[in-house]
Order: structure tokens, then C-alpha cells, then sequence
């Protein structure tokens, strides 16, 4: 295929205001991903769009394996999808109330907060 780039389980974006650290959450637009190193504003950065990440969870929530999981802008943490929220994968790992972290698979769908 003469027209093929990239299998796009990787992605490069400009790094947003403020950099981004190595293992950061980023959402432009309508892609979510993992920050692959540490990056200044401004200069390019690659996001693992899929895979298995361990993110930080709101620890009042409670999430049973297989569930549907959006990224908190403004916490800068996993929780359950609802408004506001970036739809981002499912958990593959059971994590519940006062647990602050949550094994993640994203999904690599890019879908805008509800």
C-alpha cells in the first residue's frame, strides 16, 4: 500500500503549554494517549494510543474488570464515564473505593467527552 503511514498505535503530537512528563495523560482533540517521554512546549511528542497503562484512579470510585472507563481532565484521573469525562478503554483490573491507581487497556477509539 503506496498510501500506508503508520499502524497508529502511536501517534505524534505538538506538546501542549506547560510540557508533558514521561507516563502523562494527553488529550488533543479527539485522541487520548500516553506520553512516551518527556516533552517541552511546543516540540513534538509521541502518545501510545493503545496498550495497557496503570493510571491514577479517583479513589472513591470503585471499578469492576471489563468496565468502561473515561479520563478526568481537570482531576487528571481515571473514572466512570459520564459527562465531561474522555471515553478511553475499559479496566482489566478490579480497583476499589480507596484504591488510587487502575490498570487501563485503551481502546484507541478517539471519541469526545460526552
Amino acid at each position: 500500500m503506496r498510501n500506508y503511514l503508520q499502524n497508529g498505535h502511536i501517534v505524534r503530537v505538538t506538546t501542549p503549554t506547560g510540557g508533558i512528563a514521561s507516563g502523562d495523560a494527553l488529550i488533543v482533540g479527539n485522541i487520548f494517549g500516553i506520553a512516551a517521554y518527556s516533552s517541552a512546549e511546543g516540540d513534538p511528542v509521541e502518545l501510545s494510543t493503545t496498550g495497557v497503562f496503570q493510571l491514577p484512579k479517583a479513589s472513591a470510585t470503585a471499578l469492576t474488570v471489563g468496565a468502561r472507563v473515561a479520563w478526568d481532565s481537570t482531576a487528571k484521573q481515571v473514572n466512570t464515564p459520564a459527562a465531561g469525562r474522555f471515553p478511553i478503554g475499559v479496566a482489566v483490573e478490579a480497583a476499589g473505593s480507596g484504591v488510587t491507581s487502575v490498570a487501563v487497556r485503551l481502546d484507541g477509539v478517539a471519541t469526545a467527552a460526552a
